[in-house]
């Protein structure tokens, strides 16, 4: 019996080769750098400081759970957990952010198949599980825009830390103020769960407001117009600056282009149209969290791909790409760096 010598030669090539495959596909590499105020690509010219925070966020992980097919959990788990392990031990990032869309289906999964997905998460994030972590809700998590269920978001929202019964959170780590609204409900016109989250924005901007009442005080003139009296002092609304406020997170990115001049309490219609047609919060609710809030800078997803956007007063935007095979063929995240001096933020995109 004659013996093929190069059938040995030809198994030991192919598992090489898969090895060299699989190692290639599951590491991370940077792809640009950027920062927000020059919005131009450059090296980390700055030395880091320890009190810097550094930032992994994610977006649209797309996990099904249970539903998921055997091949479906031998690709996409392995890998992605294996690329959540590479990143973590390349970046060594301080806290792991998630904008959303956890779940390909979780708007009509049952508590049982929330907790599968719920499962396959933390099995995914490995070493991540002991940082800080912060998890915005999306739209394939809550539903669209009349299959809203407050108990439901409350239920959801309850399975991860710092989120409210509306689906929001505001935190602070490194002397770096977060907060993180539920945009889906902001698409939803007079949805109760709208309300909510304006609440919390009106809260939010009382906080931001008291916060500037401790540094500076306003001399008090009767003869001085347009002040707006905030415990015992006067202000005017312009001694609280564009990008004073918090690093603000959505799933939905906010209006990108000039809006007009809308004169809106923050509760008039929104999200008229087709829910399929707003891939974008629209204009008033736009304007309404740049006045209250002042973001620092905003963090949004669901695009699927990566973009920047400078808005009218100069706050600059950041659409976090998707991290699932799921929806696109090449996987990424965002790794910010926060500077301990307030006043640049840098960021990568790495895929």
């Amino acid at each position: 019996m004659e013996v093929v010598w190069w059938r040995p030669l030809l198994s030991l090539t192919l598992v090489l080769a898969l090895i060299i495959h699989e190692e290639w596909i599951s590491a991370p590499s940077c792809k640009t750098v950027l920062n927000h105020e020059s919005e131009s690509e450059f090296g980390f010219t700055q030395e880091n400081h320890p009190d810097d925070l550094k930032v992994m966020m994610v977006a649209n992980l797309l996990l099904t759970g249970s539903d998921s097919t055997f091949l479906h959990r031998l690709f996409s788990d392995y890998y992605m957990s294996k690329f959540f392990r590479k990143s973590y031990q390349s970046l060594a990032p301080d806290m792991l952010v998630v904008l959303g869309d956890v779940s390909a289906k979780g708007w009509e999964l049952n508590k049982p198949k929330w907790e599968s997905v719920l499962h396959q998460f933390d099995q995914l994030l490995g070493p991540f599980l002991d940082l800080p972590l912060h998890v915005v809700l999306g739209d394939r998590d809550l539903g669209r825009c009349g299959e809203l269920n407050r108990k439901s978001v409350n239920w959801v929202a309850g399975r991860f830390p710092g989120l409210d019964s509306a689906g929001c959170g505001a935190f602070e780590i490194n002397n770096v103020s977060f907060v993180s609204l539920n945009a889906v409900a902001l698409l939803c016109g007079n949805d109760d769960l709208r309300f909510s989250v304006e609440k919390v924005i009106e809260r939010e901007n009382v906080d931001l407001r008291t916060e500037r009442e401790n540094f500076e005080e306003v001399v008090i003139d009767e003869s001085d117009h347009g002040r707006e009296s905030v415990g015992g002092l006067q202000w005017k609304e312009k001694d609280i600056s564009s990008g004073s406020g918090p690093v603000l997170l959505l799933h939905f990115p906010l209006c990108q282009i000039p809006f007009p001049n809308i004169v809106d309490d923050g509760r008039g219609s929104v999200g008229d149209g087709p829910y399929e047609l707003l891939h974008n919060l629209p204009a008033n609710a736009t304007q309404y969290i740049f006045q209250a809030l002042k973001p620092r800078i905003i963090f949004s997803a669901h695009s699927h791909e990566f973009s920047s956007y400078t808005h009218p007063d100069g706050t600059y935007e950041v659409s976090v790409p998707a991290m699932s095979w799921n929806a696109r063929d090449d996987p990424g995240f965002i790794f910010a760096i926060f500077r301990s001096n307030k006043r640049a933020e840098n960021f990568q995109q790495w895929y």
